[in-house]
């Protein structure tokens, strides 16, 4: 049997969360040291990618006294009708709060993650963007450094899919700003006066 036959075919296009961090003290902390910056890291879609202090338990290392040992969870799953891989978020924190796109995660509650989320724990804030591949079995991470803390641009950009309600308020409470353009519609039997 020659190589070729046993090596397993590697899938073209993996999805990649794209993972972009900012702690307010990372300059004079070490808080990434465990982190594989700026690479891609292979990662099994079945296993949950779980993010924390705890060496044994996370899949990725945060230096801190002030993050939990458990954090936070990425679970990857696929529905029957979407070629896609998709992920679900989940807090894995009985003392800290975990914001994605202004929701609120208590303790073990978990949503589907967006394609673009803000991510918010302790001091951290995190960007994470879902590229899209092909991939069935395995997905990739690649960690970056914020230089800047996202701004409310960022949350905006995030939250750019949500409708509009008539009120002006995006669903995430942020006014959006309406200009007057005169009347959508118009009545051709009421009289116009100049």
């Amino acid at each position: 049997m020659n190589v070729s036959q046993t090596m397993e075919t590697e899938e073209d296009l993996l999805t990649c969360l794209q993972i972009k961090m900012f702690h307010p003290q990372q300059s004079s902390k070490d808080v990434y040291r465990l982190i594989p910056l700026g690479s891609r890291s292979r990662h099994s879609a079945d296993d949950p990618l779980r993010l924390g202090r705890d060496g044994q338990t996370s899949s990725y290392i945060l230096q801190d006294l002030k993050v939990s040992r458990k954090q936070l969870s990425l679970q990857a799953y696929r529905t029957p009708h979407n070629p896609d891989l998709l992920f679900t978020i989940q807090n894995l924190s009985q003392r800290s709060r975990l914001t994605v796109s202004n929701k609120t995660l208590g303790y073990l509650e978990k949503m589907d993650l967006p394609q673009n989320a803000l991510v918010e724990f302790g001091e951290y804030v995190m960007v994470i963007t879902r590229e899209p591949g092909e991939a069935k079995a395995t997905f990739e991470v690649e960690f970056q450094v914020l230089l800047m803390p996202p701004s409310r641009e960022v949350s905006t950009f995030v939250e750019r899919t949500k409708p509009v309600m008539e009120t002006g308020l995006c669903s995430n409470g942020f006014a959006v700003e309406m200009k007057w353009n005169g009347p959508l519609e118009t009545d051709e039997t009421l009289p116009c006066f100049s």
